[in-house]
């Protein structure tokens, strides 16, 4: 049976019954078009630019989009399965009693309020008392904890953690599992808030110092002007120390093997025995710093900088952390700063919500397990299953196709296609994470006991065999993945809910929507990222000379093209920080665009709502993206992110040939682009 048949099936089901009472729907939301702005000027305005004039962002939201509400389907049933837990009266120690009692803890207000700062006193004593850099460096290793996205962003630690610890397979020897060190320190989202020169940034680092006194103040210490000084100016020589999120991105330059005696000579500053100790490392031989030149910055800021200013920012991040479950004046002057000032958020979500995601966090596994069993059911697993192999076949159709590619490098990329590990819904297996004590009346130790369990599981896979097959999402994380290691990808049930996916819908609006999100993700894997690693996980060079500056060629045009996009007067994208996501774009949507068609099996495409099946398409893509955000959240969109905001990736259908006969695209449109400059990476 041919492929396309067979996906013609597997989408079929409800959409072939809905053809015998009168057809699919056409997944296009023709209110949300503009039909005053032309398709070739501005695909995003005309798609969504309707909806977006009428669009209202909620107060406890900084934007407002297809995956807010995709995201509230999921925390409705997050809470029946919250709810249902907490009416179950099980028994001590089961899931369902943890995750009752972890989302008790957390709403208890009275409570909260009645404890103060009792639950941290402990800890700000210890830290307050630490007498030497030995003692530093021992509760910098307990403070380490797991890093689960190491590619997404330049600050891998945990808010306030000096450094971050990735457990995966090693890039040389894939085989085994080895420990990556990561920089950390800052409480601002990255680097930039601190060096760049803007005048935005400079407010925010007004308002972080003022934060830093308020916390200190409500935490009952003195001095406070002094303290927050004290941090800042730490978190500032730390955050010059980190490398810059492009250099981050680079494997090339992450793959540094380092022996436990390397770090006493590469990196001296720290006492690194009473680290890795402290750690629960003790033993370990072999690790990867990430970034090497930073790991030595920062140990050498361990020895350079005073006691004072490191129990100051100890106590800071100690607190900094765990305010959701402290009275609510910490509570709220968190969210005044990391809310209101960041992303310009005018109120807080309710309490309710906040416990929701809490109770993930923290438990995501055990949520995870009730939540595929409740919500994702087999037809939707199988066609979306059918659906990835589509993309796959689609993509390893184009890659026949390629004449720019060496006989060598394209069979290699064929095999690193044909042995992918794809994940829909939820995993084949679910994690063993290290049980941990969950008490009705200890939100902060919940929060803390759990941070701890999730590390100590990290670690303990290291010298195990290397699980392809490992899972780095819940399935209700409205998100996908790629893990370039693994040579894997993960698609959660949450996100396979409409618009991106609906049995009621016509192929093409299933393959704009979710057909793009499989091949984004699939296209992970040959960006410039996952270009670096071969079929095996094992990170070298597979690319003849002449193929590697093609592909270089195109990223380069590719960086130009968002490059300008200008969101503001002051501010453009940057091309080469979310390169990666662009090609993954790019490559991806045009996987997208040849399954469609070769689903179809040579049948003429129906005209749907007035639409062809390309318009409906290449609408389903853009409307999948609609996205209204508050200016201050996009500004730190822009600044952090390695992802283009939403609006600018709808752009990306000026590179298909497809688009432009679809609606008409001409020369002198302000999307236009001559045939030879659309980029095709692959």
């Amino acid at each position: 049976m041919k492929r396309a048949v067979v996906m013609a099936m597997l989408l079929g089901g409800a959409t072939a019954a809905l053809a015998q009472a009168g057809g699919p729907l056409s997944g296009v939301d023709k209110a949300a078009i503009d039909t005053a702005v032309r398709p070739g000027d501005d695909f995003d305005g005309h798609a969504n630019g309707a909806w977006r004039r009428a669009a209202v962002i909620p107060e406890d939201r900084s934007g407002v989009g297809v995956g807010l509400d995709v995201f509230k389907v999921a925390e409705a049933r997050n809470a029946a399965i919250i709810a249902g837990a907490g009416q179950a009266h099980a028994p001590a120690g089961s899931d369902q009693r943890q995750i009752a009692d972890y989302y008790a803890a957390y709403l208890d207000i009275g409570a909260i309020e009645a404890r103060g700062l009792a639950p941290l006193r402990p800890e700000l004593a210890r830290i307050a008392a630490l007498p030497d850099k030995r003692a530093l460096a021992a509760q910098l290793g307990a403070d380490l904890r797991a890093n689960t996205d190491p590619f997404n962003n330049n600050n891998y630690a945990s808010t306030g953690d000096l450094f971050g610890l990735f457990v995966s397979q090693d890039v040389n020897q894939p085989t085994r599992t080895v420990p990556y060190l990561m920089q950390g320190g800052l409480g601002l989202p990255s680097r930039d808030y601190y060096l760049s020169p803007k005048p935005q940034m400079t407010e925010v680092r007004t308002a972080y110092q003022a934060y830093l006194a308020q916390l200190f103040g409500l935490a009952g210490m003195t001095d406070l002007q002094v303290r927050a000084a004290r941090v800042f100016a730490l978190e500032m020589k730390i955050a010059a120390a980190q490398a810059d999120i492009v250099t981050s991105q680079d494997a090339h330059k992450g793959d540094n093997p380092w022996t436990r005696a390397d770090f006493d000579t590469h990196a001296p500053g720290l006492d690194w025995a009473a680290f890795w100790s402290a750690a629960g490392l003790p033993h370990q031989r072999d690790f990867i710093a990430w970034q090497p030149e930073a790991t030595a910055k920062l140990a050498a800021l361990v020895a350079s900088e005073p006691m004072d200013s490191w129990r100051d920012w100890l106590a800071f991040h100690h607190l900094n952390r765990v305010t959701s479950v402290l009275p609510r004046a910490f509570d709220q002057a968190r969210f005044d700063f990391y809310g209101r000032t960041l992303n310009g958020t005018p109120a807080q979500q309710p309490r309710d919500k906040r416990a929701i995601e809490a109770v993930n966090d923290a438990l995501g596994d055990q949520v995870g397990r009730l939540y595929a069993a409740r919500y994702f059911p087999p037809e939707s697993k199988r066609a979306i299953e059918g659906m990835t192999r589509g993309l796959v076949a689609a993509f390893d159709a184009r890659l026949a196709r390629l004449d720019w590619l060496a006989p060598a490098t394209k069979a290699e990329a064929r095999r690193k296609l044909a042995v992918l590990k794809i994940g829909v819904g939820y995993p084949d297996h679910w994690r063993d994470y290290p049980a941990f004590e969950v008490r009705n009346d200890d939100p902060v130790g919940n929060m803390e006991r759990a941070d701890l369990a999730d590390y100590r599981y990290h670690i303990g896979k290291i010298g195990k065999p290397v699980d392809r097959g490992e899972w780095w999402m819940t399935p209700q994380t409205v998100n996908a993945v790629n893990l370039p290691l693994q040579n894997a990808l993960n698609f959660p049930a949450a996100i396979l809910e409409s618009p991106y996916f609906d049995p009621r819908f016509d192929a093409a609006a299933n393959y704009g929507a979710i057909g793009a999100v499989i091949g984004h993700e699939i296209s992970h894997s040959f960006d410039n990222l996952g270009a670096d690693f071969d079929s095996t996980g094992r990170m070298h060079n597979w690319w003849t000379a002449a193929d590697l500056q093609h592909f270089n060629n195109q990223g380069r045009a590719l960086v130009a093209q968002f490059d300008a996009y200008q969101a503001f007067p002051d501010l453009h994208l940057n091309g080469e920080q979310e390169l990666g996501e662009n090609i993954a774009d790019t490559a991806g949507l045009t996987a997208a665009y040849e399954a469609y068609h070769a689903s179809l099996a040579g049948r003429p495409t129906p005209v749907i709502d007035g639409l062809t099946g390309d318009q409906r398409f290449f609408f389903a893509f853009a409307q999948s993206w609609r996205t209204k955000m508050r200016e201050k959240a996009l500004r730190a969109r822009i600044a952090a992110d390695v992802h283009a905001p939403a609006m600018w990736r709808v752009q990306t259908v000026r590179n298909l040939d497809g688009w432009y006969p679809a609606f008409g695209v001409t020369p002198g449109q302000a999307l236009y682009l001559p045939p030879g400059k659309r980029v095709q990476v692959w």
